[in-house]
């Protein structure tokens, strides 16, 4: 695992969420009831971003554009964007569930860390 520093504690409070580039990658940090999770910033459906989504009380987060929701633990779909009616396949291939990405995260040292893949 290669560890990368991300922000310090500070810039994350408690409660609040931040977009980072991590070796070109958009992760969202999400800092929620003492821990600080990481995952990809984009939701698996059709790519909106997931920063302004909301986090529902066991944890997910909440499409703001299609209202698929993700366990910010897991990744794992807990909900998948309803299809409108008489669409079927038109849909297609976005129309698949998907897991969201999540990466390690630790905090040490006053920083926040994630963990890539690799190193």
């Amino acid at each position: 695992m290669n560890w990368i520093r991300v922000l310090s504690e500070q810039e994350l409070p408690e409660g609040e969420r931040k977009v980072v580039e991590v070796e070109g990658r958009l992760i969202l940090l999400i800092h929620r009831e003492g821990e600080v999770y990481a995952t990809s910033s984009n939701c698996p459906h059709m790519g909106g971003p997931l920063v302004k989504g909301s986090i529902s009380p066991d944890g997910a987060i909440i499409c703001p554009w299609h209202h698929s929701a993700f366990d910010i633990r897991t990744g794992d779909v807990k909900e998948w964007s309803p299809r409108p009616p008489g669409v079927g396949k038109v849909l297609g291939i976005i129309s698949r569930k998907k897991a969201l990405t999540v990466y390690p995260t630790r905090v040490e040292g006053g920083s926040i860390w994630v963990g890539l893949e690799g190193g």
